[in-house]
């Protein structure tokens, strides 16, 4: 089974093909290319959505096998990528932070979420330790960035309520809208197609 460093790479390779893909010189080719992803991404989607309606299907043996999946680095990745993650995206934010919060107690600091807009943007109160401007507040800050990125990398940005807005570096979203050249719209372009980058060494859709 891949590790979660490989599958960085592979989705890494993935958006540096579609980004070849976009500046071909050739229009025709890169039309049927593009039109090529979409519809492996329309078919991958689909099937991948049906099993998770079966799985869900069997009760709550199910519903704690969907949680896992979630739960699972490389079973999230695909969960992300589709827009099928069984969590809401403030539900993985608030579960970032939990995951932090030990830390970042440790230095006598702490992070709330304040909101989560529809456009993915975060707004957060650092507290404690986390509101002083040494360099160890900015390595929590870091670290509470790099949960929420590895958690919800649809995150457009980080707003530190009081400081800075931080926008999302390490991964690029690339709708599948983008990738049709025949205007056709169906189910699964309304997901997102999101490449988390190496820099999420930084730091997974169904």
């Amino acid at each position: 089974m891949p590790t979660s460093s490989e599958v960085q790479s592979m989705l890494k390779s993935i958006e540096a093909l579609v980004h070849k893909i976009e500046k071909a010189s050739d229009p025709a080719q890169a039309a049927a290319a593009k039109e090529l992803v979409q519809r492996l991404m329309e078919l991958h989607g689909a099937g991948l959505e049906r099993i998770l309606e079966i799985v869900n299907q069997s009760g709550p043996s199910g519903t704690s096998t969907i949680e896992a999946f979630g739960r699972d680095d490389l079973v999230r990745s695909l969960l992300l990528l589709y827009g099928l993650h069984p969590d809401t995206l403030q539900t993985r934010v608030m579960q970032a932070l939990e995951k932090t919060r030990p830390y970042l107690k440790s230095h006598g600091g702490n992070a709330v979420l304040v909101g989560v807009e529809d456009s993915g943007a975060v707004t957060l109160r650092l507290e404690g330790g986390c509101h002083s401007c040494s360099s160890s507040s900015a390595a929590l800050k870091l670290a509470v960035e790099e949960a929420i990125y590895d958690m919800a990398p649809e995150v457009t940005a980080i707003l530190i309520e009081g400081g800075t807005e931080e926008q999302a570096t390490g991964i690029a979203f690339v709708p599948l809208s983008q990738l049709g050249g025949n205007g056709h719209e169906s189910k699964a372009e309304s997901r997102s197609l999101g490449l988390q980058d190496a820099a999420k060494v930084q730091g997974a859709a169904l």
